[in-house]
């Protein structure tokens, strides 16, 4: 039986943004590398100033394969993070290097993307209507809160309410977070964007 075996992907993209506002800058690239770190597949990731109040930045990410990039890459976390910048920050590059070992060495495969001045990056889709991502938190947040609720009523009903409710929310905000609002956006990820069903596709 024949495997194949996950290929690492690296991404480098370059940046610019006004040098007064490099506290900005060092701040929003650090909040896109805290939230790349709780998907799964993150290898790691960094930034770097191309000299001194320079308006060149080049910032690198890497996945452990094209599935985990991809959800790292299409997430509403990562929209979420580059619509927050806008205004400020100007994507001009973007490369893709394929390869076993890692960037230092001749990759299996090489993408270079070079933006015109304004263009958005094209790796973020258009945020969903507010009222399809309103009906996919619902979507996870009912059988959580029931099951939750049903739980703490059975095993810790005499707790004082303000008491049960703290541990309760407690529990469920890093699940809603990191596991439950996750696993549906990838689920419904067809809906939220207006694309045909999987089974259609497949059809």
């Amino acid at each position: 039986m024949t495997t194949t075996q996950a290929v690492p992907v690296t991404v480098a993209i370059a940046r610019r943004a006004d040098p007064a506002r490099t506290g900005e800058m060092v701040a929003w690239m650090r909040a896109g590398t805290a939230l790349a770190e709780s998907f799964p597949g993150f290898l790691g990731a960094g930034f770097v100033q191309s000299a001194p109040g320079s308006p060149e930045w080049h910032m690198l990410y890497r996945f452990a394969d094209a599935a985990t990039l991809r959800d790292w890459e299409e997430s509403p976390q990562r929209h979420w993070w580059l619509t927050s910048a806008q205004g400020i920050v100007e994507h001009t590059r973007m490369e893709r290097r394929t390869g076993i070992e890692g960037w230092f060495d001749p990759p299996v495969d090489h993408v270079v993307e070079t933006f015109a001045t304004g263009d958005a990056e094209p790796a973020a889709p258009a945020a969903p209507p507010r009222w399809k991502q309103a009906v996919t938190i619902w979507l996870a947040f009912f059988p959580l809160s029931l099951t939750a609720t049903l739980l703490t009523a059975h095993f810790i009903a005499g707790v004082p309410l303000a008491l049960r409710t703290l541990l309760m929310t407690l529990c469920l905000t890093p699940l809603m977070t990191y596991l439950v609002l996750p696993w549906i956006t990838r689920q419904l990820h067809w809906w939220l964007h207006g694309q045909p069903a999987p089974w259609r596709r497949a059809s």
